[in-house]
This record gives C-alpha cells, structure tokens and sequence, in this order.
C-alpha cells in the first residue's frame, strides 16, 4: 500500500485512468473529512460504485493510505463522518455512491459534479446541508439533489464573483395509499416543499420562481421554524432579491422579532444577531427577554449588543420613578 500525506485520513482503492484518478473505495476515520484534490499528479475525477458505503469489504486495486498521523485501524469505516468535501476536479459520481453513509448529514462541493449514478444518495438519511462553489451553471447540480432529496435542504450557494446565497427547500412527503375499491393506489403530496424543490427552469434555479412561493406556502400547512429560516437567509443574502420578496420576508419576521432574536442566540449568531436588531423595529418586553436570554446563556457579546439596544430604544432616564 502506497502512502501520501494528507489533510485527512484515508484508505484509498483507486484506478488510473486517461482523464485523472478514479476512487473505486474509500474509507476514513473521521468525522469531517476531505477527499485529496489529485493523487500522483493526476486529479480525482471520479467516484465508484459504491465508492464510500460503509462496512463494503475493500475490492481489488492500487491501495493508497493518505494519512495526517496516527490512527486507529478499527475506525475505517466511514460509521462517523458526517462531514464531507468532495475534489475540485471530481465530475461524476457512479451507482450508490454514498449508499448508506447514514451518518453524513454536510457535503461540500462544486457544480463541476455533471454526472449522478442511480442511488447515489440511497439511504443518506442525515444529508441535508450542501454548501456549493458555483461556476456559472450550478442549476444542473442543484435541481438534482432538491428533486432527489425530499426532506427539508439547507444550501449555501458560493458564486465566482462572490456573491453568496444561502436558501432552505422546506420538506415535502410523497404517499402512496392504497384504494382497495377501486383497485389502485392513490398519489398524495403532503407538505409546503414541493414546489420549492422544482422551481427550476431547464436545470436552472430560479430566484423569482423561488421567491413566488412564499406567499403560498404561508397560506398552507408549513413549518413555522422552516419558514422563519427562509426568510431569515433571503434577507441576509439577498441575491437577486426584489423589493416585493424582500417586503413579504420583512412582514413575515416583523411578527415574530423574538423567535428569531431566540433562534440566533442559541446558533451564537452575534454578527446575525446585530443586522435583526437594525432591520426590525423592537419593543422594550422583548428586549429584555433576549437579554435574559443572554445571560442564561453566558453570551457576554450578544448582551452588551442587547443591551446597548435597549438603552438606544429606550433611554433610562425617560423612566423615572421616585420612592417617598
């Protein structure tokens, strides 16, 4: 077995071929993990069958240990990670790919990956935060995994000319229950997300399309949190925002100024915490609550911001109050 020095640790099965390296096995060790770039000068193009499934025996083929240190040899199974970049170069991924990598709930990678073998994703059932470096055409990338993903996504989209985008793809079930009469089965869609998960024109995301469900969504069953963060991540990245989409999302945090203070206190948000406070309007209850809050919490950083609010908002010395 070859051995290379690495970021991260890993046993490798790989095949050379004329394009770059394809990794027909993998296995790691830890929790947050990096595929190498390039092996022998050559990139990482491509992934296998199977090429990360837990517990798969290793197949035959060109062994590379890629290693940062010490490591126990009981670990390498993928059992922990939950955590995962993918290459730069990589462009396609073959049939059960990441098949039951239950674990691993965070992939990061670029819209270069063209090409999804079937199950690709089976039975990655923690798998719901991507965070994607676009280069220009990461539509067709993104429809694939909203459209392969039902459950509710976190995506943060990274342009190259840096513009960021952060948008949640709220959940949506699909049933099918049967009609003994009739004898046939019934198609049922139940949840807010489905339209959010095909509002794609031709592989492409479409902002304006994304933006135009809110209001239906509202007007439906959803998740009260969901919506809060969706809202909460238009306005903070507006990327192709409209002044109509950017009122709605407003209107919709203008009602609830606390849940969302408390939802950023518990992520330790303060640079969040701070644009809520200049976006929205406050009253004093509130305030004081977040800032009780705070100090339950041990935040030194967001109370001083609480607290300086406050005294803004309402200035102590208009309260004044004398005992006889």
């Amino acid at each position: 077995m070859e051995r290379v020095s690495g970021v991260n640790n890993w046993k490798l099965v790989i095949r050379r071929e004329a394009a770059g390296v394809a990794i027909l096995w993998a296995a790691t060790c830890d929790a947050e993990a990096a595929l190498p770039d390039e092996l022998f000068g050559l990139p990482v193009t491509a992934l296998g069958d199977h090429a990360l499934t837990p517990g798969r025996p290793m197949p035959e083929g060109e062994e590379v240990l890629v290693t940062c240190g010490p490591v126990n040899e009981e670990d390498w199974d993928n059992g922990a990670l939950t955590d995962l970049t993918l290459p730069d170069s990589l462009e396609r991924v073959e049939d059960y790919g990441f098949f039951n990598c239950r674990t691993l709930k965070t992939l990061r990678l670029r819209d270069t990956v063209r090409y999804w073998g079937g199950g690709a994703l089976m039975n990655c059932r923690a798998l719901d935060t991507f965070h994607i470096t676009c280069t220009g055409e990461e539509g067709e990338l993104l429809a694939y995994l909203a459209e392969e993903l039902p459950r509710e996504l976190d995506v943060t989209l990274t342009r190259a000319d840096g513009q960021t985008a952060r948008l949640i793809f709220p959940e949506y079930v699909e049933v099918y229950e049967e009609n003994c009469p009739a004898h046939h089965f019934d198609y049922n869609i139940s949840g807010a997300g489905y339209g959010y998960h095909h509002c794609f024109y031709r592989k492409q995301l479409s902002f304006k399309a994304y933006d135009e469900l809110w209001r239906p969504m509202l007007g439906m069953e959803h998740d009260e949190d969901c919506a809060l963060r969706l809202a909460w991540w238009r306005l903070r990245y507006p990327v192709e925002l409209t002044e109509q989409a950017e009122n709605d999302y407003l209107d919709f945090l203008r009602q609830r100024p606390l849940a969302a203070g408390r939802w950023l206190l518990g992520r330790r948000d303060t640079e969040g915490l701070q644009f809520l406070l200049r976006t929205l309007d406050w009253d004093r209850d509130d305030l004081t609550a977040l800032c009780g809050e705070a100090r339950e919490q041990d935040s030194p950083e967001a109370l001083a911001m609480l607290l300086e609010e406050q005294h803004r908002r309402f200035p102590s010395g208009l309260d004044k109050s004398f005992d006889l």
